[in-house]
């Protein structure tokens, strides 16, 4: 009997331990998604990370996120990325502040088995990541210049336009998009760079910001009063031009386009301060990743390549041959998915 008791002491031990890493490994089978967005102040961000929660809780996936300070933080979004490999993350989602800036700690990440999927925003160049679930920006911008082109029935069109900042591939799609679908000389989807025909009268950087949009629309009317269009990036710049606008007292006189279709852009259509917005669907693409993410960790199989995630023109107003759903659909879909 002396002699067993040590090896039941042993065997009690052992079963302690095994049963101890058991529960160890059944932690670390939650599946870690890292999100990484380019603020955490922009409310369609705040829309994404809601997504990307809801749907880590449904499919029982451990969320980490963290974001740049502003909109262009590359510095930030590179620590964020170290930081959530260190936490674990196999799967991380990003909508990349610098297109190009961001991607050796990309590549850094997929080195270590890391699966890096753009929302979004694509990088520079795009198949830097493992795949991209994003809007089609340049239709969204082609979108909203078919509306503004029939809204101004045959008005001479002075726009200015309140854009993202230089070489960002966003803001040079829609940019792009919105003066093609306006019918004027345009750059193709593949350019960063921003067109300026004749009918641009006035460019400035919003980075898209309601302040910076304010700023940026009173600077254009000092250089040219009779703006009577404006391109927006999106909606918190609407609302600064239209804020800027109403203080000149030209805000019947001009019309606002955007891109992104929030709740509150929304609203804003239905008041008459923006004419029509293009709608994306954050929520969507959120889902989307965090879905590939857990996948990802139980099969090991990557996604690839880009899948839009849809756009959809809203306006209060129609115009006859432009495709566009009104406010209340506006309203009902609310950056959700289609």
């Amino acid at each position: 009997m002396t002699q067993r008791a040590p090896a039941f002491a042993f065997t009690a031990l052992a079963l302690t331990a095994a049963l101890g890493c058991s529960l160890a490994q059944a932690q670390s089978s939650e599946p870690v998604i890292g999100l990484i967005t380019k603020t955490e102040t922009n409310p369609f961000f705040v829309k994404m990370k809601e997504g990307a929660t809801a749907e880590a809780k449904k499919l029982g996936a451990k969320l980490v996120s963290a974001a740049g300070k502003t909109d262009g933080d590359n510095a930030g979004q590179v620590t964020a990325m170290e930081n959530l490999i260190a936490a674990g993350a196999k799967t991380i989602l990003i909508t990349p502040s610098d297109a190009k800036a961001i991607v050796p700690a990309i590549k850094k990440a997929q080195a270590r088995g890391v699966m890096v999927i753009a929302l979004d925003s694509p990088t520079e160049p795009m198949d830097a990541t493992d795949a991209l679930f994003a809007t089609d920006n340049y239709k969204a911008g082609e979108l909203i210049g078919q509306y503004a082109k029939a809204a101004a029935a045959g008005k001479k069109p002075v726009i200015a336009t309140l854009d993202l900042f230089p070489g960002h591939p966003v803001g040079a799609q829609r940019h792009n998009g919105f003066l093609k679908g306006f019918g004027l000389q345009a750059n193709d989807a593949k350019s960063n760079e921003l067109s300026r025909p004749a009918e641009v009268v006035c460019m400035a950087d919003s980075f898209g910001d309601r302040a910076k949009g304010q700023t940026g629309m009173e600077n254009c009317l000092q250089k040219n009063p009779d703006i009577n269009i404006v391109y927006t990036i999106n909606e918190p710049a609407a609302a600064g031009a239209y804020n800027a606008l109403k203080a000149a007292g030209k805000e019947k006189n001009v019309l606002i386009v955007s891109v992104d279709g929030g709740c509150a852009g929304i609203a804003d259509v239905g008041k008459g301060v923006i004419a029509a917005t293009s709608q994306q669907y954050p929520l969507r693409m959120a889902a989307m990743g965090v879905a590939a993410g857990v996948e990802y960790a139980k099969t090991g199989k990557k996604v690839s390549g880009y899948t839009d995630t849809g756009v959809t023109l809203i306006a209060a107003k129609p115009m006859a041959g432009v495709d566009s759903k009104d406010v209340k659909t506006g309203t009902d879909l609310c950056w959700g998915a289609k």
